[in-house]
Formats: structure tokens, C-alpha cells, sequence
């Protein structure tokens, strides 16, 4: 399996390449979202 990482700074497509491969039925996995998952507050219960 290949494994390829996008890097880069603000506004340098790194959203559109994912959309791209996304397009492509290449499965993407966003670390930012992943990331904002993990320290997300949640209320106890």
C-alpha cells in the first residue's frame, strides 16, 4: 500500500489535493480534523 502525505503552508492546496484524491475514491485522512476530535471537550454525563 502506498501512503502519501500532503504538506504545506496556508492556501497551498493541500484542501484541493485532498478533494482530488477524495474524487478519486483514494481514501483521505484529514489530521486537523482528527486532531480537533481528540482535545474536543465533551460534556460529562
Amino acid at each position: 500500500m502506498i501512503r502519501i502525505g500532503l504538506t504545506g503552508g496556508i492556501g497551498s492546496g493541500k484542501s484541493a489535493a485532498s478533494r482530488f484524491f477524495e474524487q478519486l475514491s483514494v481514501p483521505v485522512i484529514d489530521a486537523d480534523s482528527v486532531a480537533r476530535q481528540v482535545v474536543e471537550i465533551v460534556s460529562p454525563r
